[in-house]
Order: C-alpha cells, then structure tokens, then sequence
C-alpha cells in the first residue's frame, strides 16, 4: 500500500507540478473575485505589470487608461514617452512607499522638497517620472502644466477604476533625507545628482512593505469605497543592488520580502493575490520562462501566466491555448523584441 493511501482526507495537500506538464501547471486554486468586460481594470508597479495591461487590453477588457498621449504622438512614438504602457503616465512604481507617496502627492497632501532636476542645457527632469520625457521639459510652466495633467489623471483613476492590478518590483530604493520622499532610480542615473548629505539608500522590511500597501489600499479605498485589488510580485530579478553582497542575494531578500507582504495583504476582503512570480520562476519551468538575458521573461512565460490570469480572474474570457515558441534563434529574438517592456531600473546597468 501507498505510505499516503491511508491518511485521512483531510490530510492530503494539493500538489501541484509532479506528473504535470510544465503549461499545464496551474497554482491558483481559488480566485477571489471576477473581472468582467465592464470593469475599469487600473495597472501600476514595475516592468511585468505591463504584460497584464497588454493582454487585458488584447482579449478585449476594458483596460482603463486616464492619461492619453498628444495627437501628435501616435505609433511607436508614443511609448518613449510613458504613455500606455500603466494606467497614467507614471513609469515604473517600484515600491510600495512609491505608490503611497504618489497618491498622497497626487491629492496635494504631500509636496516634496526635491522639486525638479535642472539639466546642464537647461531642460528639466521629474525626479519622480525621470524618464518619461526623453528630452525632458522645455521650462518650469511646461514641467507643471504636464505634472498637474498627470496628477489629475491618477485622480481620475482612484475614482473611477473597478480593479487596481499592482506589481511590486523591489524592496531597494533611494530616499530624500529632507522629507522621505523616495525616488524610482538613484539621483545621478537618469537626472539629478547624488549627495551623499541629501540622499539615502534604504532596502524595506516585509513591516515596511505591509504597512505601505495597507495605506495605499485603505487610501483608495475611501474615495472608492468598491475598488478591487489584485497583487503580484515581478519576477524580474534585480539588475544591480547597492547591498555589499550579489544581486543574486539582494533579489531573493526582495522577493521573499514582497512575497510576505502580499500573503499578508490579500488577508483582506477585497484584495487578492495572483501567482505570476511562482509561474515564471517555480522550478517546473526549468528556467525555460526567461530570455536569454536571463532576467527578462519571454513570451511564453508570459502566455502562461496571463492565460491563467484570464482562466481565473477574466468572466467571459476567451479560451487562450499554450503557445508553443519555436526553437530557432531568430524566432526568440523576434519574440523578445516584441514583448520588451520599458523599464527604468535598466537604466542601472547602462
């Protein structure tokens, strides 16, 4: 006999990977809730969370964008430039203290000191969108009349969304010694300069982590008192870490940190948490989800995990089949060109 046949039913635990096909591996059990083609379904967080905007908005959701791009941009044009690519145009949220500042900000509860990062040719940076302007701003009124823009579209968005899908990316940022106001790359990598005297570096707790989000949550919540949440970690591992030690060690500290904080989050009756991050990287996969970088996910880890997102989370969705990519180099690259997504921390290693 079986050593398990004789345990009682109770005892037996889902096992999810043995004797499975690896695009067979489904770790969701339960969804929390459905999104239907009706709800205004918001994206904010780090670089993957582009990939779920980009699928919602292809099966046909309702993809809410509040921030739109100038006729004269349209095409590939529009891209460099922030639009798109989340909800508004506020690049890549990093961290969860980055997301609660900026709605604080948003509703002029909270004016950082670190204003603005003149260039040496006279144009001008948003230390908190660094590189959503390529050439940065003309002048000081164009900075502020695009900022004011900005922060009238994320109203828009807390008001007015169904769902808010959030992304945390990493647990290291930089920080204003002044106010605490934290930035989503070091000053001096795509704007600013870094003084040791003004700036810090700061690597959140799993508390810290927790907190923040709870806030941001409960923030949303009070001015949209039905918002759903839907939380995952990017598994995108860390391009660099400021930590003395690799960044092989820094990204499993960050993504055990953001992990944590999401189990404990998704205790809440309105938010739920999505396996993206144990998709790409559980170890059925055998590392065949990553691009050749070996950090960026290709295309058909990508597929899994949004065809699972849809099976589960999408009312009405339509049935997505296992994409099976071809072997042949040419073909990969292709697909990896075609699935990049934009984002600031890359600005690290350049």
């Amino acid at each position: 006999m079986h050593p398990y046949k004789s345990l009682p039913p109770h005892c037996f635990w889902r096992n999810a990977v043995a004797g499975v096909a690896p695009e067979d591996v489904d770790p969701v059990v339960r969804p929390k809730f459905r999104i239907t083609r009706e709800d205004k379904v918001a994206t904010a967080g780090s670089c993957f969370a582009q990939h779920i905007a980009r699928h919602l908005h292809g099966s046909g959701f309702n993809y809410f964008v509040t921030e739109t791009a100038h006729p004269v941009l349209h095409g590939a044009a529009v891209e460099p430039f922030g639009y798109g690519l989340f909800t508004a145009r506020y690049g890549n949220i990093y961290t969860a203290r980055q997301l609660r500042q900026l709605l604080s900000r948003a509703y002029g509860e909270f004016v950082p000191m670190d204003d603005v990062w003149p260039r040496e040719d006279g144009r001008l940076i948003d230390p908190f969108r660094p590189q959503i302007q390529p050439d940065g701003f003309a002048s000081r009124r164009e900075y502020e009349a695009d900022r004011s823009q900005h922060f009238a579209a994320i109203r828009r968005a807390i008001e007015e969304l169904d769902v808010f899908v959030f992304t945390l990316g990493l647990t290291e940022a930089w920080m204003s010694k002044a106010d605490g106001a934290i930035y989503p790359l070091c000053p001096g990598v795509a704007g600013g300069t870094y003084d040791p005297d003004q700036h810090v570096f700061v690597n959140f707790s799993a508390d810290d982590v927790i907190g923040d989000m709870s806030a941001a949550i409960t923030y949303i919540l009070k001015r949209n008192p039905a918002a759903r949440f839907i939380l995952t970690v990017s598994p995108v591992p860390l391009v660099a870490t400021f930590e003395d030690r690799s960044a092989l060690v820094s990204t499993t500290y960050s993504k055990s940190v953001l992990r944590v904080a999401c189990e404990e989050l998704s205790r809440h009756e309105r938010v739920a948490y999505f396996p993206s991050y144990e998709i790409i990287t559980g170890n059925f996969s055998r590392g065949a989800y990553f691009a050749k970088d070996l950090r960026s996910v290709n295309e058909t880890g990508v597929n899994h995990v949004m065809r699972l997102f849809m099976k589960h989370y999408a009312s009405d969705a339509p049935q997505q089949k296992p994409v099976v990519v071809s072997t042949q180099s040419s073909f990969i690259e292709q697909m990896e060109d075609a699935v990049a997504v934009v984002c600031d921390e890359e600005a690290l290693a350049r």
